[in-house]
């Protein structure tokens, strides 16, 4: 991202960029008000954690039915901070979502649109633009959650890696993104991600799954009891408030629903 430098990063798009991007008329900078359900879990709080399951049990969205929070957050005894929300996506297929993934992560004009007001860039750290998988690649992206603007790397995982059964999503048309979160050139992971899509009738269901701090904290490449330690020690030092998960929660509520307005047509335009 060199190129890039933070002076010339910037939100939206500029004069110049809404003239001749290719992916202008798809950029909307309004965004719609959260969903009821995602405001009735911030005015709620934090839930007692036994009700939103640890990283462990991820492979569990695979299960027909609901788990017993599809959207809210808690902060667990351990210093951790999950996550859960529950986006309906009319119109949109798994098989647009996983496409999306692709398509988006070489392009920063393309990540603005999923969040008009919050995404800055993304680049792939391997530098490569022309390859049509995510899985093994590591994005980097600039956002702002909240008022702080942040540079993340995002390790992209196979599901199976988090105890997913690959043929399973596939013979049922899910599709489940895995990945490992932390800060863009530092030499830890602070969290996992999973985006789990399945039909339903009338489009898709996405719920997404974010676990941070605490127990999931690791220096990357570094797994055992010292990393775990090392990953827990780390954690302390810079603990998540209840604030900062109220903001990623509404972060991720608005660009969910951004998107699923504008997925399928984008995909209709752009797949090929």
């Amino acid at each position: 991202m060199s190129e890039h430098a933070d002076n010339v990063l910037h939100l939206g798009l500029n004069a110049s960029e809404v003239a001749t991007s290719p992916y202008a008329r798809f950029f909307n900078p309004v965004m719609e008000p959260l969903p009821e359900h995602v405001r009735e879990a911030l005015a709620t709080g934090p839930l007692a954690h036994e009700l939103l399951p640890p990283v462990e049990h991820a492979a569990a969205l695979q299960d027909p039915g609901y788990w017993p929070v599809e959207t809210g957050y808690t902060l667990a005894p351990d210093g951790s901070a999950r996550v859960f929300v529950n986006s309906p996506m009319p119109g949109v297929t798994p098989a647009m979502w996983e496409w999306w993934f692709v398509w988006h992560g070489s392009n920063g004009q393309r990540y603005k649109l999923w969040h008009p007001q919050a995404h800055v860039d993304v680049r792939w750290q391997d530098g490569r633009d022309d390859l049509d998988y995510y899985i093994g690649r590591v994005s980097n992206v600039v956002e702002y959650v909240g008022p702080v603007r942040m540079n993340v790397a995002i390790r992209f995982v196979p599901p199976s890696a988090l105890g997913f059964d690959e043929q399973r999503l596939k013979s049922n048309a899910e599709v489940a993104i895995c990945a490992r979160v932390g800060l863009a050139g530092a030499p830890i992971e602070t969290g996992w991600l999973v985006h789990h899509i399945r039909p339903v009738p009338g489009g898709s269901e996405l719920r997404t799954r974010i676990w941070l701090g605490g127990s999931n904290v690791r220096p990357r490449g570094m797994p055992g009891a010292i990393g775990a330690w090392l990953g827990r020690t780390a954690s302390r030092l810079q603990p998540i408030t209840a604030i900062q998960v109220q903001q990623l929660m509404v972060h991720d509520a608005h660009e969910m629903g951004h998107l699923a307005a504008i997925l399928p047509q984008l995909y209709e335009t752009f797949k090929t």
